[in-house]
Order: C-alpha cells, then structure tokens, then sequence
C-alpha cells in the first residue's frame, strides 16, 4: 500500500504520510545494510502482525481497528526487551521495518480483493509503533528502565503507560486526519477517537503489554497462547458490530416505506440523515447523540404513513404548524412502537416545535428536513432554499443551525438536490 498522496490531499494528511513514508524508507534501509537481528524474533512478530492484518477480512464498514491482532502484535514488538530472559537488542528501526515489512505483505491479497488497509491507517500504525518504539528502546536498552522500575508490577505499569501515550498520539492523527479532510471541529473528532478507545482499543493496549512480559518470560512459545484471547474478543466484537448495522438496516428499510408508498420522493431520507449527520459533525455533536440524530433523520416523516391523503411530494415544510405538529407526534408514536430508542422517538414528535422548545437534534432534522423540501420545490435552488430558512429564524429554525448547514453545503458545493 503507497503512501504517496496526490497534490490536492489537505497538507495535514500529506504530512502524516510523509512522515510515515520517510520513516519506512530509512528503517528499511538500515535494516538491509546492518541485516536482521535476532531473526526469529523478527519472524514471528511479522508473520503475527501479518495473520492479525489478514483477519481483517470480513471486517464491516467504519469498523475502528479491523486488525486488532496485528495492532497487539506491532506494540508488543516495539515494547519487546527480554526473551526468555535474555535481553533482545533488535532496535527500534528494525521495528518500524518489521510492521511496515508485514502490512505489505499482508497488503497484496487484501487489494486483490479490494479490501486492503488505507493509506492514512497505515500511516497511523507506522507512526504509533514508532512512538511507542522510541519511548521504550532506548530507555530499556541503556539499564534505565531496570534502574527506575525494576522488574516487577512497576515496570509493568511502565508498559500500559507508554501504552495509553501510544493510544491517544493514534488517536490525535485520527481525528486529525478526519478534521484535515473534512474540516469539522477537531475537539468532538478528538472525543470520539477517545471514546473509542474504553472499546476494543483497551483490548489491544492490554494484550500488547502482556504480550511483551510472556514473551520476555517464556520466549516466544508465549505468542500463540497470548492471542486466543484476543481473537475472541475480535469475534464478539465483529457480531456485536453486526448486530448494530443489522439494526440500523432495519431502521433504513422503515424510513424507506414512505417513499415506497408514495408519500415522500425517493431518497428524500437518506439525503436528510446524510446532511443532518454533517450538520451535527459541524456544531459539535458526537458519539451517541449523532446516532440518535441519524435514526431520527431516517424516520422524521414516517408518521406521514397515518395520513389518508398525502401530502404533495411528501413536503411538510410548507404545511400549516399545528398540521406539521399533527404528523410529527404521529411519527413519534410509530417510531415507539418500532422499538427504536426513545431518544429517536422524542426527536421525530419535536421537529416541528418552535426552535428553542428543541432539542439541538430536533433542531438539525426539521432545518436540513426544510432545506430538501424547498429544494424540491425548486425555490431558486439551495441559494433561494437557504434564504427562506434564514427568515425563518425568528421562530422556526435556530440559526446557528442554519449558518452550519450552509457551511457544510459551500464545502461541498450549493447543487441543486436531485429528487431521483
């Protein structure tokens, strides 16, 4: 996998693979002109950081870390000092070489199939392994890690420090990576990244650390034992990431049985979730609370299936209030008969209140929901569409919310929102 970008990538995420791409370059470099030490060692860690990069496979859309193995396996080597007892001395540029060695071998199959790893994650595995390489060998191999923590639980705690300090350096390119390319506010991406991290990451970070004492114990019989835990908590993960995108497909299919009937214009929900999830990004939302505005997004004009007569194209902007109030509340009974989380159901019955009644939820899908719909009615294009949401900010639409939404719409270009 390259990590050569075009010219036209943001020139933070030019940076990160650069400094990625330099860094394999002159590891791999050095390790061919001085050779391998400790071959063995060198073997198993990449053929282990291979295996767990190939488990990768099958992995889900938007899945955080598909390769947990390989992650535990790259730490553990980069926090390796001892095997069997006997000091390792493999260096931390023969680390990097290593992990970037085996993520292209591992690579190959993965393109073939069209599945392999992106750039910018292997960038951010090269340059966590790295941080956590250079933190820990050159302290162990001077004596100084013997010297302030010994060789019991201290220098065990030691590990699991550099361990988080690695996890949050990851997850600071993560989010900065994300802000470069999509330019939303760094602090919530932060705070997903770190959210994300009481998840399986811990699961990595933990197994990593323990991984590098059973070795430096027990040699390097201790790895395959070390990692059965791993791979079932990689099972439970993957079923219980299953279980959530079977849910939210459920979800999808429920929204799209108002376009089926004929009530809304086809993709008319899938285009407000998609903007709604953007606007939110763009003032801060994060985590569960931009789960509960996608859902909300997706079924805020199911309620419209209670209606005898339907409503022209499915536009609810232009009904009279107490007719929009009607078919929300409608919703929001439909939605709590679903089985949905009543977060979602409380978001769908409160769109059509007045703003400051909202929640900020509320707020994002009746403003985006009113933008699709005026855009529908071709008033002008989204310029004019836009102009009619601003003069309903005294009362209708929070403008806060309205000003995000066109931030988000001049990023990505004022078109014209198709109906088909």
């Amino acid at each position: 996998m390259s990590l050569i970008s075009r010219p036209s990538l943001p020139p933070a995420v030019l940076a990160v693979r650069g400094a990625a791409l330099a860094l394999a370059v002159v590891a791999l470099g050095h390790t061919l002109w001085n050779g391998v030490v400790e071959p063995g060692h060198a073997l198993a860690f990449g053929v282990l950081v291979t295996v767990g990069e190939l488990a990768r496979w099958g992995a889900l859309p938007g899945e955080r870390e598909p390769a947990p193995l390989g992650s535990a396996g790259a730490l553990a080597y980069a926090l390796l000092g001892r095997s069997a007892g006997e000091p390792s001395a493999h260096g931390v540029l023969q680390v990097i070489t290593v992990v970037a060695a085996a993520q292209l071998l591992a690579s190959v199959p993965q393109l073939a199939r069209g599945s392999g790893p992106g750039p910018d994650r292997v960038a951010r595995r090269i340059l966590a392994v790295a941080f956590a390489a250079v933190c820990f060998q050159p302290l162990f191999n001077s004596g100084r890690t013997a010297l302030w923590f010994g060789e019991g639980p201290y220098f065990a705690l030691f590990l699991l420090l550099l361990l988080v300090l690695t996890a949050l350096c990851d997850a600071v390119l993560a989010a900065l990576l994300l802000h470069s390319r999509t330019r939303y506010p760094f602090g919530p991406l932060l705070r997903d990244e770190l959210r994300a991290l009481s998840g399986i990451g811990s699961a990595v970070c933990a197994t990593g650390a323990v991984m590098a004492l059973g070795v430096a114990v027990g040699g390097l019989w201790a790895l395959p034992v070390l990692c059965v835990p791993l791979l079932l908590t990689q099972v439970s993960f993957r079923r219980y990431a299953a279980v959530r995108t079977t849910y939210r497909q459920t979800i999808t299919s429920l929204a799209r049985s108002t376009e089926i009937a004929g009530y809304t214009q086809h993709g008319h929900a899938r285009r407000v979730a998609e903007l709604s999830t953007a606007v939110g990004r763009e003032l801060g939302l994060a985590g569960p609370e931009l789960t509960v505005l996608e859902y909300a997004a997706l079924m805020h004009d199911i309620g419209q299936l209670s209606l005898v007569d339907p409503v022209p194209d499915g536009a609810t902007a232009g009904l009279p209030p107490a007719e929009q109030r009607r078919i929300a509340l409608l919703g929001g009974a439909v939605v709590r008969q679903t089985g949905v989380d009543t977060e979602v159901a409380v978001v769908v019955e409160q769109q059509a209140d007045p703003y400051r009644e909202q929640p900020i939820t509320a707020r994002i899908v009746r403003a985006v929901n009113a933008y699709d719909d005026l855009c529908g009615e071709g008033v002008s294009g989204p310029l004019g569409a836009l102009e009619q949401l601003r003069l309903g900010t005294g009362r209708d639409y929070q403008p806060q919310v309205v000003e995000a939404l066109a931030r988000v719409l001049a990023r990505g270009g004022l078109t014209p929102v198709r109906s088909g």
